[in-house]
């Protein structure tokens, strides 16, 4: 081999970052001196944890998410049997079937109205309480006709309606 091949080579190798050797030349070490050994652990070290607890939190926040579901998902069943006059024992019997375990349940009436609130804690960081309520018009408040007068189909007797 001619000295000026291998001078070709050498520069060829320079170009592609394989200088002489570790800090010398512009290669993937060139940068790194010898108090920078190890520095892939400690930052793997400080990474691994990091992912863990972000990790976690979004399990949490998932498992939250799924709960405020179940509250909403309970308050409604709590005010349909509320609204059908159902025992308040089984108003509150079908809320909490649904709710997160220990939510509380609380059923009231306003006027024609059944609310219905259900409220849980969510264990894990930070105190996160939830709640949802659902309304439903009672049935006994809706008036019906009386068996003596005659119910006309929808849109007759109305001007314009078609026949």
């Amino acid at each position: 081999m001619r000295s000026s091949d291998r001078d070709h080579d050498q520069d060829r190798d320079h170009d592609r970052g394989r200088g002489a050797g570790p800090g010398v030349g512009g290669g993937p070490l060139a940068c790194r001196g010898p108090g920078d050994r190890g520095s892939v652990t400690a930052e793997a070290a400080v990474a691994v944890p990091a992912l863990v607890v972000f990790t976690m939190t979004l399990v949490w926040a998932l498992m939250a998410a799924s709960a405020q579901i179940q509250c909403v998902d309970a308050a409604r069943a709590g005010a349909r049997a509320a609204a059908r006059s159902e025992p308040r024992s089984v108003v509150v019997a079908a809320a909490r079937s649904v709710a997160p375990t220990g939510a509380g349940v609380a059923l009231r009436r306003t006027g024609d109205l059944w609310r219905v609130r259900v409220s849980a804690d969510i264990p894990g960081p930070g105190a996160l309480s939830l709640s949802a309520d659902a309304v439903a018009l009672a049935e006994d408040s809706v008036s019906r006709p009386a068996p003596d007068t005659p119910t006309q189909p929808p849109g007759a007797g109305v001007e314009g309606a078609p026949r």
